[in-house]
């Protein structure tokens, strides 16, 4: 007696693409978050330059906010220390910049809070 087994790859199929398309979206996910980590890094060095070079806040805060580039730049949000008022040469100056990131994967947006940021900072010496 023979078996019929044509739609056995059918079966099979549909077992693993779900499991597939999860991992796929998961590997995006992490690499935006990577990307996302190494631009912030990248825009807190820039900024900072411009915190050593004597610049006002505001001045900082609008080249940030227009360097970063991972989608809504209202959601930044740009922490300058000292405040220009009491920075003066020979002081450190640091900048922090925080961003939302929200995940395309279903289970790892269970995992972590809806508040999960990316955080990153530099810091230089005022000239």
């Amino acid at each position: 007696m023979k078996k019929d087994e044509r739609g056995q790859s059918l079966v099979e199929t549909a077992l693993i693409v779900p499991i597939f398309l999860l991992i796929l979206v998961g590997i995006l996910d992490f690499g935006r978050v990577i990307y996302s980590y190494a631009h912030l890094q990248m825009a807190a060095q820039e900024t900072v330059r411009l915190g050593g070079l004597g610049k006002k806040d505001a001045d900082i805060s609008t080249f940030a906010h227009q360097y970063i580039h991972l989608g809504d730049t209202t959601k930044l949000q740009v922490t300058i220390t000292p405040a220009d008022t009491v920075r003066h040469s020979g002081d450190y100056v640091t900048v922090k910049l925080k961003y939302p990131m929200t995940f395309l994967t279903p289970m790892i947006s269970k995992f972590f809070s809806s508040d999960f940021a990316i955080e990153t900072s530099s810091t230089i010496r005022v000239e």
